[in-house]
């Protein structure tokens, strides 16, 4: 049997691989860590637009300890379709902060966050998007998180967050197969049909009627308002 000291450095080193191995990653994602995360198990996906002016201000910005507080993504998707990951899949990143969708309540717990270099003012790169649909077919696949379940960042947290802008292509979305889109309908609502209850079923919160009504929009008709 080997003596005590010789053992305790074998398991040191191996506490230390494991704290610092990369945790799960995508085959399409160069990996440019973060240390703002820590672990967690998935089962759904909240897309952002960063609101900033370069990957690399949103690199820094999500691999620094900023003033307003750590905060950090699994992805990053440039203009030029590029994909950079920052944590691993089975870790907690600090993306979502306060908001509900449905009866998740710790977004972060629960969730893979992917930002999308876009200023929200102007309309996202078509190879942005494809990278994105391809980013969500892989995550889909191997983390088997169901393909309707991809939303917003406004959609969790309406009172505080527009992203992603009205510019982005959801419809193109569930076209891919993620998310969902209404069908065409030109029918009359159902008879004692209730618009918020319908909205707090699909997932949005209601603690502001207004705003649920505004991501909904943004959301689905393209407009701020």
């Amino acid at each position: 049997m080997r003596p005590l000291r010789t053992v305790l450095p074998l398991f040191a080193c191996l506490l230390l691989a494991a704290c610092t191995s990369p945790g799960i990653r995508s085959p399409l994602a160069s990996w440019v860590p973060s240390a703002n995360y820590n672990a967690r198990s998935p089962v759904i996906i909240v897309l952002h637009h960063t609101d900033q002016h370069s990957v690399q201000e949103s690199l820094d910005t999500l691999r620094s300890a900023n003033s307003g507080g750590k905060v950090s993504a699994h992805y990053l998707v440039g203009a030029d379709g590029h994909i950079y990951q920052l944590v691993g899949d089975d870790r907690r990143a600090w993306h979502a902060g306060p908001g509900r969708w449905g009866t998740l309540t710790d977004l972060n717990s629960t969730s893979i966050g992917i930002e999308i270099d876009n200023d929200g003012e102007t309309p996202f790169a078509p190879a942005q998007i494809d990278a994105v649909i391809r980013l969500l077919d892989d995550l889909c696949t191997r983390l088997r998180i169901p393909r309707t379940q991809v939303i917003g960042h406004a959609d969790l947290a309406p009172t505080r967050k527009q992203d992603p802008s009205r510019f982005f292509p959801w419809q193109q979305l569930a076209q891919a197969g993620f998310g969902v889109w209404p069908r065409d309908s030109d029918g009359p609502a159902p008879a004692g049909f209730d618009a918020y209850l319908a909205l707090q079923a699909f997932g949005y919160p209601l603690d502001d009627r207004d705003a649920a009504v505004g991501a909904f929009h943004r959301r689905f008709r393209g407009r701020d308002d």
